[in-house]
């Protein structure tokens, strides 16, 4: 089983606080992780690392490599070059452009990587009929409901046909059944295009249908 993920002594101290201590982890492709653990754990903390948002302190022994590449290795521009290309984001609130439609939300990740408009829009409209939002390419977020919201979310996070999706509490502002539904769509995406999901989740549901569970108390994986 290939590995996707391979971290290594991350550790990240904000002030006198540390946040994450000693995080040691692998996580195989087409796996859906799932990290749980009380608020102030350190969970988006540890996310936000492992999806190149944010950099661990700095260590002789840290190591963090993502698809075969080492992270810590690259510069800032190859870096956002490797996030765009191979990695993927959901939030819980969407972060959605209110002044975009959805079929322009969706496209921005090709906007940045500088995709043919034409490629891009087939693309779009792609993920978004099957997301069952071909009815909403022309709808601005707020003409959406939250679980419209979160699907063009997910389109957009799909885009680039990423290696790895990271989400943020994906379903943390949604209904129990829009929350189900968005949570068997990962599953859907997982099984039928090989996507791995590492998702931080204070849903119980989620967290118990994952492949595994990493879970955080004071900046640790507790085994």
């Amino acid at each position: 089983m290939k590995k996707m993920i391979k971290a290594q002594h991350i550790n990240k101290k904000l002030g006198a606080v540390n946040i994450l201590k000693n995080i040691s982890l692998e996580i195989n492709a087409g796996e859906i992780i799932a990290i749980v653990g009380p608020s102030g754990a350190g969970k988006t903390t540890l996310l936000q690392i492992l999806g190149t948002l944010s950099s661990p302190d700095s260590s002789s022994t840290t190591f963090l490599q993502i698809d075969e590449a080492n992270i810590l290795k690259l510069k800032e521009n190859e870096l956002s070059e490797f996030r765009n290309n191979k990695l993927g984001f959901i939030f819980q609130f969407h972060e959605l452009l209110p002044e975009f439609n959805a079929l322009e939300n969706v496209m921005i990740p090709a906007y940045i990587k500088k995709t043919p408009p034409k490629k891009a829009e087939e693309r779009a409209l792609e993920l978004l009929n099957q997301l069952g939002l071909s009815d909403r390419t022309n709808h601005k977020p707020s003409e959406l409901s939250g679980g419209e919201q979160q699907r063009v979310a997910v389109a957009r996070a799909l885009m680039n046909n990423p290696k790895i999706i990271f989400a943020d509490e994906p379903s943390g502002n949604l209904d129990t059944q829009t929350a189900d539904e968005l949570h068997q769509l990962f599953f859907d995406l997982r099984d039928k295009y090989g996507h791995t999901f590492v998702i931080v989740t204070h849903n119980k549901e989620l967290a118990e249908k994952a492949d595994r569970k990493i879970k955080l108390i004071d900046g640790e994986i507790i085994k």
